[in-house]
């Protein structure tokens, strides 16, 4: 393998409901800081149907290049369709980067990816650096249950690749009226090769408002003592119109479902304001909320971790503080719970 045939910087662009997954247009952000080092493109590879005109978003978020692969065989996304035309079109233009944001069909597809060309596959980054000489792509994350972050090298094998978290990247700012490349690719794989057929497709809300979407979290640790305990969380959040969030101890005990879990083994937010009740501040769950907007912590525990990471700490007894707050806040909307804030 001659790495001298590889070049630029790719992004997987993932399609839902006929528009761009943000994590996407965050990849694209990171992947232009990467491509600048090294004095190459960025591309975004765009598969799916009626996806074409997407493109002109992808140029205004730092694409220089897309490469769209639009079909029918690609409505929906199946892993044989998708990984075919993503492993012909690695094989064809040899890139030296490709990222996926880590989303269920992200994760998916780069490790099919990855076993079929072969290379290395770097999951859940949350850092990324390139060496300007080298090409050498530096993928940090989380390791050893969150104590330590491991960075991650693909020392023999092109292209590399990593998945990536949402909200852990900057979109840049789109450039309105940017352009670029758009180079049309055909598939060679047909309908009757895919052994996946997709019957129907079922959506259903879990919770009504989504974690990762929400503008406040309101997220409770084990220092609630029990799931009791933990209702003052639902009471603040449901006060502020936010949605509810929970470390890990507290998923594992069973009080809240696994969908409200914040941090390394769960999910990534960035809302406007984090309250953090009764959550020592574990690295594994600090990575998952470290940047958002104003983070607000309470904790009986003056030494407690969690305040090194909140921009305001409040000491105390969650069981007599969060109730006070609950107080002013509906004095404040004159008694009525919000849909938002």
């Amino acid at each position: 393998m001659s790495f001298e045939d590889y070049s630029g910087v790719w992004v997987f662009i993932e399609v839902k409901d006929g528009e761009v997954v943000p994590v996407s247009l965050e990849l694209l952000g990171a992947g232009k800081e990467l491509a600048d080092k090294r004095g190459t493109e960025l591309a975004g590879v765009l598969i799916g149907e009626n996806v074409t005109h997407l493109a002109d978003t992808l140029y205004e978020y730092g694409a220089d290049t897309v490469y769209v692969y639009d079909d029918t065989i690609f409505k929906n996304y199946r892993t044989e369709s998708y990984m075919k035309a993503l492993l012909e079109c690695c094989q064809k233009h040899k890139p030296e980067v490709i990222l996926y944001g880590a989303t269920s069909t992200g994760k998916d597809l780069a490790s099919a990816v990855a076993t079929d060309l072969p290379t290395g596959l770097t999951a859940d980054s949350t850092i990324l650096d390139i060496e300007e000489d080298t090409g050498l792509l530096l993928a940090s994350r989380p390791a050893f249950g969150g104590n330590i972050m491991a960075t991650i090298l693909c020392k023999k094998y092109r292209p590399q690749m990593a998945t990536v978290r949402p909200k852990v990247m900057k979109a840049l700012t789109p450039e309105p009226g940017r352009i670029g490349q758009l180079i049309e690719e055909t598939a060679s794989i047909k309908e009757e090769d895919i052994r996946t057929k997709v019957l129907e497709i079922v959506q259903f809300t879990t919770q009504k408002v989504r974690i990762d979407e929400a503008d406040i979290v309101v997220a409770g640790g084990k220092g609630l003592g029990s799931e009791k305990g933990f209702q003052v969380v639902h009471d603040l959040a449901e006060t502020l119109g936010g949605a509810v969030g929970a470390s890990r101890d507290v998923v594992e005990a069973g009080w809240v479902e696994h969908h409200h879990q914040v941090g390394q083994t769960g999910l990534t937010v960035t809302p406007k304001i984090y309250f953090a009740i009764g959550i020592s501040g574990a690295i594994q769950h600090i990575v998952g909320m470290q940047n958002s907007g104003l983070i607000i912590a309470i904790n009986n525990d003056p030494e407690a971790a969690i305040f090194q990471s909140s921009h305001y700490g409040i000491v105390g007894d969650a069981f007599e503080i969060v109730p006070l707050l609950i107080q002013q806040f509906k004095q404040a909307f004159n008694g009525e719970v919000v849909d938002h804030v």
